[in-house]
C-alpha cells in the first residue's frame, strides 16, 4: 500500500479548465508541485478550475494551497467526462495577512475522474492558487467503474 499525490503532472494530471489565465501566471502551475509557482484569477468571482486524473482515482485527503480564498467549493465527478458534478465541501477558509493558505480536506475516501474547485470569494479582487495534493492510495486494479 503506497499513498499518491493524484494532483501532479508527472502524475498525468492535468488542469483541463481555467475560468481566467495569466501567461505569467497559468493553470498548470496547480500542478507542477511547487507552492513558489500559482495560477491567479483576473478579478470577478465565482472563478474555478478543474484538475482531470485521466483515471478514476481514490483520494482519502485533499489539500489546497491557496492566497486570499474566501468561500471554497470542492465538487467531485466520476464521469467519463467533466459533468455531473457532487459538491463534495463548502468552505470559508482563514486569512492571514502575507501567509499562504494550506487547507486540508480529509473525507471519507472519495472517488473521482474530475475534481472542480470555485471560488465564490476572496479576501482580494485577485487570489492565487499555488498547490493542490489529493492523497489517496494507490490501487492494483485498474479496472474500477
Amino acid at each position: 500500500m503506497k499513498f499518491t499525490d493524484y494532483c501532479l503532472s508527472s502524475e498525468g494530471t492535468d488542469v483541463i479548465q481555467a475560468t481566467s489565465s495569466d501567461e505569467k501566471y497559468p493553470p498548470e502551475n496547480i500542478t507542477d508541485g511547487k507552492s513558489e509557482t500559482f495560477w491567479t484569477t483576473t478579478g470577478m468571482f465565482p472563478q474555478e478550475f478543474i484538475i482531470c486524473f485521466h483515471k478514476c482515482v481514490t483520494i482519502s485527503k485533499l489539500t489546497i494551497q491557496c492566497y486570499c480564498v474566501q468561500t471554497l467549493r470542492i465538487e467531485k465527478s466520476v464521469s467519463k467526462d467533466p459533468v455531473d458534478f457532487e459538491e463534495c465541501i463548502e468552505k470559508e477558509l482563514q486569512h492571514k495577512e502575507g501567509e499562504l493558505q494550506t487547507e486540508e480536506f480529509s473525507f471519507p475516501e472519495i472517488q473521482a475522474t474530475y475534481l472542480r474547485f470555485i471560488i465564490l470569494s476572496g479576501y482580494d479582487a485577485f487570489v492565487s492558487v499555488h498547490r493542490v495534493i489529493a492523497e489517496g492510495i494507490t490501487q492494483d486494479s485498474e479496472n474500477q467503474t
